[in-house]
């Protein structure tokens, strides 16, 4: 059976587990006590499965009651319809009692067996049962006969286990405590998951997988690390999958395929949807007996964190040609390519990031075991639920990791998440990074520490100048939810995708910042340009003159030990208000710069110079923006810089 992780609770979150017994089994002792439901306990014993079985033959009115309270108290009842089940009036009884259990409560699930009888005689209670009935009409008051009449219909009805010599007992029994298990795993993980909010992105998925409808349904969630998309699709299963004839949910399939092999995968599912061991060659390969007897299914299917087109086409097959009907599968990944391959993917659905009031409640229940924080921890709360910008993974983390700590240590902790990011969520995060190719780690790289906010044309042409292919490169981030792009076309990054950008940025060099490819931060900055201490290393500087602008110093050298710097930026969004203040008078900047050669690209808004020259002008320039500056001049005599695009106002 497929498994999938239990979430951990916090600490006395989840209620106290009520029912006595796992299983209840009903059964005719004359027929079947001494083999088949022998047999069936003992596996279930195996197995630990806390099971109910009555072996007493005579009965009375304390063991009447005892039996009802073990069926009220039990969660799944196995009911094995044999020749002589209807002739047991305490079956019958026992059967009405767990019918109206289970039309009570939807945790409750029954599981007839047919034992050596055919599902129609139990159904419309012909063969053996109508002389059985025939008799019950005659002495029985009628109304009593209708009751049994019926929940014999309503539970035959039920899709169950036939033993009727096609399949060894062994294997029946096999793929009864198989559903067993499942149907408990359903009960147990709804009891001790940990706190899920059904937001928009639920009822979504919700809609789209029509529970209702006869039609095949395959709906793609897809969206960043850490955004939800397991805990989702897990909520989803544990609500309808036993709805199903059967269910499987395949959890880090990646890991798995990787670890131990597709064939190994692909059998997992197989044996779970047919509730049996299947032996198979190869995926490529199935016999039309395994195939005929899927499409007479109706299944529910989670394949989560598929990584490749191929991987899910091998699963799924290309057009599903093996589901039943009312069939339902839903895909996770982290890459939306891996949907618009060619399996038939009816909807694709980015989980978007939970709202304000969704992300504190999610926080509060991990961290205080409730939907709203504690008064005196309401304003260290909101802090931390900005800091995770409605992801869920780090409402998660920062929540646990706060539970129980006293206000002081919050204050610290939170500080702390300014200056070095969980890592935590930083793993998470950062699954997504490893899968790119070096081109696309550049642009990646360049967008979180240069090109956030700026339009995608413009980022596309530099990047393409620095030869890292931006289109195709673009194109990826967007399908691994990397960046997205806005109504005004331009790039965006999600603040704690940005900041793992920069930290693996920070990683490069941690105790030198020359020594990193990017440059961001304000003092680093300023401190490498007055110093001369820039190297080899840097490719990128950006600088935010509306901290501190007066005292920017930059020696005419500053980028003399900077040959690879392919990118330059001052932005200074108050430009042009200096510019009518006259507020730039301070600034100590050289006449002549020495720029290195592999610039392509500079932006200095309101430069306060009159000339920028330079004794020799970058030839791979490929754009010059010096918006609301005071330049007159850019050079004297003839220079070559056939690439560079102008911006100069």
């Amino acid at each position: 059976m497929a498994s999938f992780n239990v979430y951990s609770p916090p600490a006395a979150a989840a209620p106290p587990l009520t029912n006595k017994y796992d299983v209840f089994i009903s059964f005719n002792g004359r027929d079947t006590r001494n083999g088949f439901t022998s047999h069936l306990h003992a596996a279930l014993c195996k197995n630990q499965i806390e099971t109910f079985i009555d072996y007493r033959i005579e009965k009375g009115g304390e063991i009447w009651q005892e039996l009802v309270e073990a069926i009220r108290e039990s969660m799944v009842y196995l009911v094995i319809f044999s020749e002589r089940y209807a002739q047991s009036k305490w079956c019958l009884r026992e059967l009405v009692e767990i019918m109206e259990c289970k039309n009570k409560n939807g945790d409750y699930h029954v599981i007839p067996v047919f034992y050596k009888i055919e599902p129609s005689h139990v159904r419309k209670q012909t063969g053996s049962y109508y002389s059985i009935f025939a008799e019950y009409e005659r002495n029985l008051d009628h109304g009593l006969v209708r009751q049994w009449r019926k929940v014999l219909f309503d539970a035959a009805n039920i899709s169950g286990f036939e033993c009727n010599g096609r399949r060894t007992e062994a294997e029946i029994i096999e793929g009864i405590v198989r559903m067993v298990v499942q149907k408990l795993n359903h009960k147990y993980t709804n009891e001790l998951r940990s706190p899920f909010i059904r937001d928009q992105n639920y009822a979504c998925i919700e809609a789209l997988l029509k529970m209702q409808s006869r039609e095949v349904q395959t709906i793609g969630i897809w969206g960043m690390g850490g955004i939800g998309k397991t805990t989702l699709a897990a909520a989803i299963f544990k609500e309808f999958s036993s709805k199903f004839e059967a269910s499987c949910f395949l959890e880090n399939v990646r890991e798995e395929s990787s670890n131990q092999g597709l064939n190994h995968i692909f059998k997992k599912l197989l044996s779970d949807l047919l509730e049996e061991k299947v032996h198979i060659s190869t995926p490529k390969v199935i016999s039309s007996a395994i195939i005929s007897r899927l499409r007479r299914k109706k299944v529910f299917i989670v394949l989560d964190d598929v990584h490749t087109s191929e991987l899910l086409e091998t699963l799924l097959g290309v057009g599903h040609d093996y589901l039943g009907f009312g069939s339902k599968v839903i895909v996770t990944t982290r890459d939306k390519h891996v949907l618009q391959g060619r399996v038939i993917i009816h909807h694709i659905h980015e989980v978007k990031e939970m709202n304000f009031e969704n992300s504190l409640k999610l926080f509060s229940l991990n961290a205080f075991n409730k939907h709203c924080p504690e008064t005196e921890y309401l304003d260290l709360s909101m802090i931390a639920v900005a800091y995770a910008s409605g992801i869920p993974l780090a409402l998660k983390v920062l929540g646990s990791f706060l539970r129980s700590k006293s206000y002081n240590e919050w204050e610290s902790a939170l500080a702390k998440l300014k200056a070095v990011p969980n890592g935590d969520i930083q793993k998470v995060l950062r699954w997504s990074f490893h899968e790119l190719d070096d081109a696309e780690k550049n642009i990646f790289l360049d967008i979180a520490c240069f090109f956030k906010g700026q339009n995608r044309y413009k980022v596309t042409r530099l990047l393409n100048a620095c030869g890292f292919f931006a289109e195709i490169g673009i194109r990826t981030l967007l399908d691994k939810a990397l960046i997205r792009i806005t109504f005004n076309d331009s790039i965006q990054m999600h603040d704690l995708i940005q900041e793992m950008g920069h930290k693996i940025v920070h990683e490069e060099s941690i105790k030198n910042p020359g020594g990193r490819s990017r440059l961001w931060k304000s003092e680093e900055v300023r401190d490498i340009l007055k110093n001369n201490k820039g190297t080899d290393a840097i490719e990128t500087i950006f600088l935010d003159m509306t901290q501190n602008t007066d005292d920017l110093c930059i020696s005419s050298q500053a980028f003399r030990k900077m040959p690879n710097l392919r990118l330059l930026a001052f932005a200074d969004n108050k430009a042009f208000q200096r510019k009518k203040k006259r507020t730039n008078e301070k600034l100590d900047l050289p006449t002549d710069l020495e720029l290195p050669n592999n610039l392509r690209y500079i932006q200095w808004d309101g430069c306060p110079l009159k000339s920028l020259t330079t004794s020799c002008w970058p030839s791979k320039l490929v754009e010059l923006s010096m918006p609301y500056s005071n330049v007159e001049k850019l050079w004297d005599g003839e220079q070559v810089c056939t690439n560079i695009f102008r911006n100069v106002y």
